[in-house]
């Protein structure tokens, strides 16, 4: 069945996986926002708060799209439960469809986001710029100049789904 992490064990794995300070310190932003959007949603909590600590770990092996792949090599290897490895998968951009996948040199995979947990990791990652919290509309309007139409529109999905199902923008939370 795999494992669900503590935080502390998170912190652990990635530094143990070689993360830098900034990927950390990433990761701790995601999950502090995920967290709280988490709480507002009505979501598992510790499968959130672990799967954003730990979304970026394959970043300790490489920047590229393909951070996805050796996240979920890692998480596996380490026996984490299948929500983690889920959400380490789902959470690139606004969710990677299987044709933009092919494009993108993923194995041809739907990388989206299907459960709440993962939808939530995902966000919060996208309104998440460095360590600082940004809005949906700064970051809309980044994807959008580097001609990003379908990750914009995935975001804006994506932020009023959570905004719903939280009651309340998530700019604002």
């Amino acid at each position: 069945m795999g494992k669900i992490p503590t935080a502390s064990e998170c912190l652990k794995l990635l530094e143990k996986s070689g993360c830098s300070k900034k990927v950390i310190d990433h990761c701790k932003a995601v999950r502090d926002l995920a967290v709280k959007i988490a709480k507002k949603a009505g979501a598992d909590v510790n499968i959130v708060e672990a799967g954003a600590l730990l979304h970026d770990i394959g970043r300790s092996k490489t920047h590229g799209i393909d951070h996805v792949l050796e996240g979920i090599k890692i998480a596996k290897e380490h026996d984490l439960s299948k929500d983690i490895i889920k959400i380490i998968e789902r959470h690139v951009g606004a969710g990677i469809s299987k044709d933009e996948a092919k494009k993108l040199g993923l194995p041809s995979n739907s990388y989206e986001p299907v459960s709440l947990e993962e939808k939530i990791v995902c966000h919060a990652d996208n309104l998440i710029q460095n360590c600082k919290q940004q809005s949906v509309e700064k970051e809309v309007k980044k994807a959008l100049k580097k001609g990003y139409k379908q990750y914009a529109i995935g975001i804006v999905k994506l932020h009023k789904e959570l905004s719903d199902v939280c009651g309340i923008d998530l700019n604002k939370i």
